[in-house]
């Protein structure tokens, strides 16, 4: 029997009780989000739990607890003498929707979503097949809320600039289908913003449709339609002068067969903007990536299970550069550019070309 490395043990164990404090700290994190905790700190500054708890509109013995909770886990301060907590602004940057798009306290809401199907999951490892769309009820209203700030930050302003020629376009007048539009924020977005243009959001889910038209109604959007309709059967030929595809390629259940739809949809030197996790193809390749283990569990517990819930490929998040360019070409997507964007650490941003002879 092989003698233990005493210091190892001790060092792993460590790493262990931090992970479990971690994991403690991102449910405490998920629930200051969804209750809108941090904005209420965020706006109030120093202030006792009673008067943190009227601003938040919750219940005092619970937010005392959960203050504490993110004291000792140094994501707030307290002092003992004035008994106020403080969140400073420097962790507020990164826990609210005040001050920019970068609210990872909303990131951390997945942690209790995803927790909330590990035992159906574990039955899936064991007999294999997945779990459908309906498994996941809150995850539709979670990504719209999460798409809408990375739109509204930086969608026209920061992304349209970042495809060459996709301004001109638009502004003199063309044709955009986006599929896995979901509620629609980003069609209705480049709708406004591009009066001469016109745009179509595909998605499967009727109720994300509808949420898409109530906003360009309300809107006075007229140059913007929805449709339900399954993206792997898109059906349309040489019909737009671009295509999008926001986060929405690697889940479906055949990706190929999307991507396929979508080079055919496309006018001869039309422009696919797919925007795709930031990951490299093999897990060795990723090792270094902060994030790295919450992309394979995101995958794995909804990524990829959603796909194989629809008999699908079960591609996964995490299918990574290489082979979403190798898809990309067998799809006969050409000129394929994988550009980076500062403010979205999280995304590669593929442009491709459909050829103009074809």
């Amino acid at each position: 029997m092989a003698t233990l490395d005493r210091d190892a043990v001790r060092a792993f164990r460590k790493r262990m009780i931090g992970v479990l404090d971690d994991a403690a700290l991102a449910l405490l994190l998920g629930i200051g989000d969804e209750l809108g905790l941090f904005d209420a700190m965020a706006r109030t500054g120093p202030a006792d739990s009673a008067t943190l708890a009227a601003a938040a509109g919750v219940d005092e013995r619970y937010l005392r607890e959960w203050l504490d909770g993110i004291v000792a886990g140094q994501v707030a301060e307290y002092d003992a003498e004035t008994r106020r907590y403080t969140l400073p602004p420097e962790h507020a940057a990164s826990l609210t929707a005040l001050d920019g798009p970068v609210n990872l306290a909303r990131t951390l809401t997945m942690v209790t979503m995803l927790a909330g199907v590990e035992p159906e999951l574990r039955e899936r490892f064991r007999h294999g097949g997945g779990l459908g769309y309906d498994h996941f009820p809150r995850f539709h209203s979670f990504m719209a809320a999460q798409s809408a700030a990375t739109h509204d930050a930086g969608l026209l302003d920061v992304v349209v600039p970042t495809v060459p020629g996709l301004h001109e376009r638009l502004t003199q007048g063309a044709t955009l289908a986006d599929v896995g539009c979901g509620s629609g924020h980003a069609v209705n977005l480049l709708a406004r913003a591009y009066p001469a243009s016109r745009f179509v959001g595909y998605d499967l889910g009727a109720a994300a449709i509808e949420a898409a038209r109530a906003e360009a109604a309300a809107w006075g959007l007229t140059n913007a339609t929805f449709e339900v309709r399954d993206v792997a059967r898109l059906g349309e030929e040489a019909s737009y002068d671009v295509v999008t595809a926001f986060d929405a390629v690697h889940d479906q259940a055949s990706p190929d067969l999307v991507l396929a739809g979508i080079a055919a949809a496309l006018r001869p030197d039309g422009i696919l903007l797919m925007v795709d996790i930031k990951a490299e193809t093999g897990v060795e390749n990723n090792l270094t990536l902060p994030w790295a283990t919450y992309l394979y569990t995101m995958s794995l517990m909804h990524c990829m299970t959603v796909s194989l819930g629809q008999g699908g490929a079960g591609l996964g998040a995490v299918w990574g550069r290489q082979l979403a360019v190798q898809m990309l070409e067998e799809a006969g997507l050409l000129d394929i550019e994988v550009k980076e964007i500062r403010s979205d650490p999280f995304n590669y941003f593929y442009v491709a070309r459909k050829p103009a002879g074809a």
